[in-house]
């Protein structure tokens, strides 16, 4: 199905924040309903969540979005930093006009959600950490991850990027038996982004978050929210006993591993059993199949 008819419903528009100028966002469900905020990886688009926002907004009002630097959102020139997005965090549900919500991220989005909930704890309702950066890489098959994923970036930074440079970053996301969802459309959205000279700027700065990944490390003793850890047994990078072990230092926190076969994204790989997971435990704070 296209990325397009699994969005039908949602609104897309622009909203105009403090200190990050205009924030693309996807909105969907009932208002008043409890808010869940989607915050994509390095490098993405609220499309990451295109297969989620109209199953999940049946229940709750759902709103994914693009980071400043990032997609359709306005291109500064920052210092980019996970604590810098935090403040964007804050910034757009200001905009919103929300005191506190729900906060799923995956990757980089899950390494803001994080550091958000640490510094404004009281904005959070629960936490989900979707194969979220920002925790140490233990082993040393999530450190060579690590190295190639930085040179996978390299190679839609600093050359031009190219359909073949994006699908091999998309597939890099994949379980080897979801290689077919990344499809033409797939590629040239992310293309078309890639190649605007607006990002072709900001782009080199923002990769050095990767670069600088221990610099900003979650202090997850601190996280005082009902949280889940949303992992993958394929999960490049930060493996999945790297999630066990956080996970352990979360007070009160639940570790669910996904079923069906994902790696790096598994609200677009099996968007069956994450939409039901992300009812559940948005809904109750427990899965019971964790």
């Amino acid at each position: 199905m296209s990325l397009w008819l699994d969005m039908l419903g949602t609104e897309i528009r622009f909203l105009k924040t403090k200190s990050f100028g205009r924030i693309r966002i996807a909105e969907a469900g009932k208002p008043g309903a409890e808010t869940i905020l989607f915050q994509h990886g390095i490098n993405g688009h609220l499309e990451a969540y295109a297969k989620n926002l109209i199953a999940l907004s049946k229940d709750f009002h759902v709103v994914a979005f693009d980071y400043v630097g990032h997609g359709l959102s306005d291109k500064l020139e920052l210092e980019y930093t996970p604590h810098l997005l935090a403040e964007q965090l804050a910034e757009l549900m200001d905009a919103l006009g929300l005191e506190s919500a729900h906060l799923s991220g995956e990757s980089l989005g899950g390494w803001v959600s994080a550091l958000f909930a640490v510094k404004y704890p009281h904005r959070v309702k629960r936490l989900m950490l979707n194969t979220a950066g920002g925790l140490p890489v233990v082993s040393e098959k999530g450190k060579a991850d690590l190295k190639n994923l930085i040179a996978l970036n390299e190679r839609n930074v600093n050359n031009i990027p190219t359909e073949q440079s994006v699908r091999a970053r998309l597939e890099w996301l994949m379980h080897e038996n979801n290689r077919r969802l990344v499809n033409d459309e797939l590629i040239g959205l992310r293309l078309d982004i890639y190649l605007r000279p607006e990002t072709r700027v900001v782009a080199p700065i923002i990769n050095r978050i990767i670069n600088r990944h221990d610099e900003f490390l979650i202090p997850v003793e601190q996280i005082k929210n009902q949280t889940l850890f949303l992992w993958t047994v394929d999960n490049p990078i930060h493996d999945l006993e790297t999630a066990k072990a956080s996970s352990d230092r979360v007070a009160g926190s639940q570790l669910y591993v996904m079923k069906g076969d994902s790696a790096h994204w598994p609200q677009y790989e099996v968007p069956e059993e994450f939409n039901a997971v992300t009812t559940e435990f948005f809904k109750t704070g427990r899965v019971t199949s964790a």
